[in-house]
């Protein structure tokens, strides 16, 4: 059975505190797993969520400062370590590509694991396969950062009892979803005749920014938004200064891109009511609002209620 959800490792920004760890969050999408921005203390994190070094096909960073990335040493030996058969891909801005040999080479070990360095220097699409296609937006903080989308193209959904009556089975269901036509006697039955529309599902992965287009863009239809909300209004200035969103910001894109389910993370140590996180997000987005708390899974919401693009 597939499964969409995302496993929360850490919440925390700057520095770790008693409660939340450094930022780290791993997205299961069916058999692909994203680990995004590693940061200290993510190994460990890994073992307390039952995560294991072989669920990461993809490592997604999105800047270098520490709290996004200090975790990467752990992760990279822990590859080599378990004996991670597949290879393992690693996105991450290409002006930080000496700090990524600094962090993959930080001490001395057996390097058994693929690990291919994919830096990225632009917007635009870094890999495609039967999970949809993993792209990147530019984004606007004090160094250079890039957020992360999975997009699922929109599909089709056989329907079993329509298939049934025109007596379509085995091999013939796949050639007709590949073909979009199968012959049966004279006539021709369309694939459209035995299925419905199936909408395609969206993941957004938004890290330290000020508002931007690449905000937006990334968020743009997601039914599951992960966005920083390191600060709540009554610092938006203090937010501005050093690329980062608040609540309301955060929940201002939300309702603007028609997000589903809005995960609010990488919270200042300054606050220690997680609830006034939620209560700020929610008087914006009248949506699906989770405040995120280190070691939880938040599950991708169904495709139910979500039209075709």
């Amino acid at each position: 059975m597939s499964t969409r959800e995302l496993v929360v490792l850490g919440t925390g920004s700057q520095a770790p505190t008693r409660y939340r760890n450094h930022n780290g969050y791993l997205l299961r999408w069916d058999g692909l797993g994203l680990l995004f921005d590693p940061g200290e203390g993510t190994q460990r994190q890994m073992l307390l969520a039952g995560v294991a070094a072989n669920d990461i096909d993809h490592i997604c960073i999105t800047h270098f400062h520490g709290d996004h990335c200090l975790g990467l040493p752990g992760i990279v030996q822990r590859l080599s370590l378990d004996r991670v058969a597949h290879p393992v891909h690693a996105h991450y801005p290409a002006s930080g590509a000496e700090f990524f040999r600094r962090l993959r080479y930080a001490a001395s070990f057996h390097e058994i694991a693929e690990l291919l360095e994919e830096p990225v220097d632009d917007d635009g699409p870094l890999a495609a396969g039967p999970f949809g296609t993993l792209e990147a937006r530019r984004l606007d903080h004090r160094i250079d950062c890039f957020g992360y989308r999975l997009v699922e193209p929109d599909g089709r959904r056989m329907l079993p009892a329509e298939l049934s009556r025109l007596d379509i089975s085995g091999p013939d269901i796949g050639l007709l979803q590949r073909e979009g036509v199968l012959r049966r006697g004279d006539g021709l039955v369309r694939v459209d005749e035995v299925s419905e529309p199936r909408a395609g599902q969206r993941f957004a992965f938004v890290m330290d920014t000020r508002l931007c287009d690449g905000v937006f863009e990334l968020a743009d239809g997601a039914d599951l938004l992960v966005i920083e909300s390191t600060f709540l209004d009554e610092h938006a200035a203090l937010a501005a200064d050093y690329g980062h969103l608040t609540a309301a910001q955060a929940a201002r894109v939300a309702a603007e891109c028609g997000v589903r389910r809005l995960v609010l993370t990488h919270f200042s140590s300054r606050y220690t009511d997680p609830a006034r996180f939620h209560d700020e997000a929610a008087a914006i987005f009248d949506g699906d609002i989770v405040v995120a708390e280190d070691l939880t899974r938040v599950p991708v919401p169904s495709r139910a209620g979500r039209a075709p693009r």
